[in-house]
């Protein structure tokens, strides 16, 4: 079954499944945040919105893409709200399950590479450099944000496997479409691997090498 994401952009439901639940997720990450920079329930939302489709916004705009699909398509909006208000009010009792929301994350890095990915795919070809760029820019550009928002260094920059997770899920989407996969065929392994790799990175502490002063 095809769902259009948008006038560019056909996906598999399965795909469009998890690009809604890599958008809950990372507006968790956004919501935790807030509330733990004493932000009010409009501050929350906000930031829960901004970290859960700033990055796929930016990057349709960028790309010519008038209107972007989150707002196109109501239901990210409507996801990233509804989860701003649940964190808002319930975040004592799902403070403790913050491990498994940031495996959630790793889902929606693994995902958002993917869309992001595909969006550069069906507009250029296969152009290397539009890919990695859409792709990263999907993954994690509301996730910087969320961090310079609240005056933090943003994690991608200091630790563990992030871009890096996100990038090599770019290369191996572009080496399975190069070789001539189709493109839903191509997806799940490449989502895989970025979302792995990220997990693996978390579970053992995997850092890139810091500049040291």
């Amino acid at each position: 079954m095809i769902i259009v994401l948008s006038d560019v952009l056909p996906v598999p439901l399965l795909i469009q499944a998890l690009d809604l639940f890599g958008t809950m997720a990372f507006a968790v990450t956004g919501a935790f945040k807030a509330i733990e920079h004493k932000s009010d329930i409009v501050g929350v939302i906000i930031l829960a919105t901004i970290t859960g489709v700033a990055g796929g916004v930016m990057r349709d705009l960028l790309f010519g893409r008038i209107p972007p699909t989150a707002i196109v398509n109501p239901l990210y909006l409507i996801i990233t709200v509804a989860t701003g208000v649940v964190m808002f009010f319930l975040y004592r009792a799902l403070k403790k399950h913050w491990n498994l929301f940031l495996k959630f994350d790793a889902i929606g890095l693994g995902v958002f590479t993917v869309i992001g990915a595909t969006v550069a795919y069906n507009l250029f070809g296969l152009n290397f450099l539009a890919m990695v760029f859409a792709g990263l820019f999907t993954a994690i550009g509301g996730g910087i944000l969320r961090d310079v928002f609240v005056n933090e260094v943003p994690i991608v920059f200091i630790k563990e496997l992030y871009a890096s997770a996100s990038f090599i899920g770019i290369v191996m989407f572009f080496g399975l479409l190069a070789a001539g996969a189709d493109l839903n065929v191509a997806a799940i392994p490449s989502i895989i691997a970025a979302t792995s790799l990220r997990l693996l990175a978390m579970r053992y502490n995997w850092n890139l090498p810091a500049s040291k002063t």
